[in-house]
């Protein structure tokens, strides 16, 4: 039975007429092929004269591992003739209006229209055609008589009625099927997407925390999007000046007082200005006497600077579908699970957890950090490492010789609930914080078990076979592993959200502490004044993926709070009074997404009563920047004060 289906592996440019051909957003698109198809060769499934390696199944198909579309090097499949396209796409006549007669320039050879890609058995992998328009690729979803040209439609036809796929496998974020011309929702055959998918069912690989573009591929292409893990964020690190510059540091913490202080920090204040530093920190001149107070403040600055740098997060590396993440791709992953507080949970953050050991709190220990506050940003750092270290020690427990994680349940079994051999314990107790609270901790780290068991639980080959087999999928949202990790495990159906029920409780909680950071960082930079308007961007994706983060910094901004009703649909707001606010109610200039707007219309009303509610309150306007622009704005325009309902 296996071995009659016919399967279309679809592969594109990522992104859009940008990049290499075969590549998508974080995976390694013909080594994850090569994987897919020896397991569905295993299963029985006609895969003849598969290559040995995925080096040469790239050579196969494309002969060229940067071939671009205009690259000669891309294999031909078939030749389609202008007859056989005509007869075989009947919608061919409406592409006339935007392309001419067929077979015109694009997949074409002057009498042909091209198929690129290589046929293995009943496997046929194809690549699919450029849209078109490289020059305005924005013209396809806003021009009313924009098309795909003949030999994207070509391709579809050759996939559907000459291969006669049982079905077509899109692979990775994203193709360009989905975004033809045609309505948003509800598809007719009228619509350049239903067209051209035709009959095949659609199978899309699609990075986990993309559910908003993923739902256009569902509503618009008929696709069962099975996700994909998305490499680990990681630490960006130092090199060059800046490694420079940290090593400079620590001389100068543990040399200051030995006369040579005024010395190291000349060299560290030079290097910074080397490094461009001083766009971002106030440095004095160099050669300028200064107190050991203020050589303080000026390293501590720099060195809280270099810091955010360093634990900038960067991706490490391509995704390989099915393939297990390595011990420090998994350390990577929890490091950032561990960093946010869930207070619905009852966990609190591990840098929470060891700044209470130093009788801290963390936020206080991240404003001090902000301001330069030298012994802070060390504590900071500390605190920063000792983190990783533990989870280092923890996950390291789980590993096999080849330093992947597997046998989870088993180890973990094994791990938790020994007390002092607890390994996160054993690690803590040779650093200075090792009277970390036992209960936080062992809650911290039986949740980070949960989330490494879902890490590595691996369902996307699985969850292929199934939909290859007309089975059902599990559905699972999509988002952020890291502030939601039942985004995990990978494999399942995508879907987003209820788009009424954001922002959430944790959502607000999290925005409160990212704004109040901003606020006083500003006010910083601003000689002790607050910012009286601050522009933010909304964004559809990221507001599915943090459920409403950035929505509710705005409301925080300018000081309202949302309510939900019964149901959990967040459909109004409440003031917050200057008291419990303890700052200036802040402008906020928003521009919003297409996709946001789309999405969350009934957030943009909200975001105007907000507005509006703030606007009339009867507060002084040196406390109330919204209220102080729009009196500002009423007396420009000669209206007078306007009142709302």
């Amino acid at each position: 039975m296996q071995a009659e289906k016919k399967v279309a592996i679809t592969v594109f440019s990522f992104p859009p007429d940008k990049g290499n051909v075969g590549t998508a957003a974080y995976l390694n698109v013909f080594s994850s092929i090569f994987a897919v198809l020896q397991e569905l060769k295993r299963d029985g499934y006609n895969v003849e004269n598969l290559p040995e390696t995925s080096d040469a199944l790239i050579e196969d198909v494309i002969h060229d591992k940067e071939a671009q579309f205009s690259s000669p090097n891309l294999n031909v499949a078939y030749k389609m003739g202008v007859r056989e396209y005509q007869s075989l796409t009947p919608y061919a006549t409406a592409l006339e209006e935007n392309w001419g007669k067929p077979p015109g320039n694009l997949n074409s050879d002057g009498e042909n229209l091209l198929v690129y890609g290589k046929q293995y058995g009943n496997v046929f992998i194809g690549v699919q055609p450029t849209f078109g328009y490289e020059g305005d690729p924005m013209r396809l979803l806003f021009s009313k008589s924009a098309s795909p040209h003949h030999g994207f439609a070509a391709y579809y036809s050759f996939v559907e009625k000459i291969f006669q796929a049982d079905a077509v496998l899109h692979f990775g974020t994203h193709g360009s099927l989905e975004f033809m011309p045609g309505k948003q929702v509800g598809m007719s055959d009228a619509c350049f997407p239903d067209s051209l998918i035709g009959n095949i069912p659609n199978v899309y690989y699609y990075a986990a925390n993309n559910p908003s573009e993923a739902t256009i591929a569902k509503r618009r292409s008929y696709a069962n999007t099975i996700s994909y893990l998305t490499p680990p964020a990681e630490n960006a690190g130092l090199y060059k000046g800046l490694k420079q510059l940290s090593e400079l540091i620590s001389s100068y913490q543990s040399l200051k007082d030995t006369g040579r202080g005024s010395q190291i920090v000349s060299s560290i204040i030079s290097t910074a200005k080397q490094c461009n530093l001083d766009k971002d920190v106030d440095l004095p001149e160099e050669g300028m006497e200064i107190s050991a107070k203020e050589r303080d403040l000026v390293v501590g600055k720099v060195y809280s600077k270099i810091m955010e740098i360093e634990s900038r997060l960067l991706p490490c590396g391509l995704h390989v579908i099915g393939e297990p993440p390595t011990a420090m791709e998994a350390v990577a992953t929890l490091v950032n699970i561990a960093a946010l507080d869930r207070p619905e949970e009852g966990i609190s953050s591990l840098p929470s957890i060891l700044a209470e050991t130093a009788g801290r709190d963390i936020e206080d220990i991240y404003r001090s950090s902000d301001k330069g506050i030298l012994k802070d940003v060390e504590l900071l750092r500390q605190i920063t490492d000792t983190s990783r270290g533990a989870i280092y020690a923890f996950v390291e427990r789980t590993t096999n010789s080849k330093g992947q994680v597997v046998d989870v349940a088993d180890k973990l079994t094994s791990i938790l609930g020994f007390g002092i051999n607890e390994p996160w314990v054993q690690y803590l107790s040779n650093t200075k914080f090792y009277r970390a609270d036992r209960e936080k901790l062992r809650t911290l780290f039986v949740f980070l078990a949960e989330c490494l068991k879902l890490i590595v639980a691996d369902n996307e080959i699985g969850s292929l076979k199934q939909a290859l087999e007309g089975k059902y999928v599990e559905p699972g949202p999509g988002g952020d592993p890291i502030r939601n990790p039942k985004v995990l495990p990978t494999g399942k159906n995508i879907h987003a959200l209820d788009p009424q029920s954001i922002p959430t409780t944790a959502a607000m909680q999290s925005a409160k502490i990212v704004v109040e950071r901003l606020i006083e960082r500003q006010k910083i930079d601003n000689g002790g004044k607050y910012p009286e308007t601050v522009a933010l961007v909304l964004w559809g994706t990221d507001n599915i993926k943090t459920y409403g983060e950035s929505l509710a910094q705005v409301l925080w901004m300018v000081g309202v709070l949302p309510v939900a009703d019964a149901f959990g649909r967040v459909n109004r707001v409440e003031i917050v009074p200057l008291e419990e606010l303890g700052r200036p109610r802040i402008d906020v200039v928003v521009n919003c997404s297409g996709v946001f707007r789309d999405l969350f219309i009934n957030q943009m009303n909200l975001l105007d009563r907000a507005v509006k509610m703030v606007a009339e309150l009867d507060e002084p306007v040196e406390q109330n920047f919204i209220r102080k622009h729009a009196l500002e704005q009423a007396e420009t325009l000669g209206i007078g004060e306007v009142i709302c309902f």
